[in-house]
C-alpha cells in the first residue's frame, strides 16, 4: 500500500514546479531573445522551447523513475531534481518562408512568442510573489 502524501508535501511540491516554471520562462525569453538579435545574421537558424513538450517529457521521466524505483513502507518516492539545460529541450524552429540568406528568424514570429513569453513570465512572478507574501504573513507575529 502507498503511503498518504501530507498536504505540505504536495504544496512543496507545487512551490518547487513555480519556481522552476519562472527559470525556465526566463531563459526562454534569453533564447527568444537572440533570435531577435540575430535577424540580420546570414545562416543563423532561430531556435525555441515548448513548455508543454518539455514538461510533458519530464513528467515521462519521472513516471519511470518512479515505476522502476523500488519501494518500501518506509521510503516514499521522491521528485527528482531538474538539473539539465533549457538548450537540452531546445529545437530548431521551421520557417515558414524560407529567406536567401539561410536566416530562419521570423521576426512577428519572435515577436509574438517575446510577448506572449512576457506575460507567462509575469504571471509566474504574481504567483511566487503570492506565496511569499503568504508565508510571510503566517510567520509574523500574531500580536502585531
Amino acid at each position: 500500500m502507498e503511503p498518504l502524501r501530507l498536504s505540505s508535501d504536495i504544496a512543496g511540491q507545487d512551490d518547487e514546479f513555480k519556481a522552476k516554471a519562472l527559470i525556465f520562462r526566463g531563459r526562454r525569453q534569453a533564447l527568444l531573445a537572440s533570435n531577435i538579435a540575430n535577424a540580420d545574421t546570414p545562416g543563423y537558424r532561430a531556435m525555441d522551447v515548448s513548455f508543454a513538450d518539455s514538461l510533458r517529457r519530464e513528467m515521462r521521466a519521472q513516471e519511470w523513475s518512479l515505476a522502476t524505483a523500488p519501494t518500501s513502507e518506509s521510503a516514499a518516492p521522491t521528485m527528482q531534481p531538474l538539473t539539465r539545460s533549457t538548450l537540452e529541450f531546445a529545437r530548431y524552429v521551421v520557417p515558414a518562408q524560407s529567406n536567401l540568406d539561410g536566416n530562419s528568424v521570423d521576426m512577428d514570429r519572435e515577436r509574438s512568442a517575446f510577448a506572449q513569453n512576457t506575460i507567462l513570465y509575469q504571471l509566474a512572478i504574481a504567483s511566487l510573489d503570492d506565496e511569499w507574501k503568504e508565508f510571510k504573513m503566517a510567520s509574523s507575529d500574531p500580536r502585531r
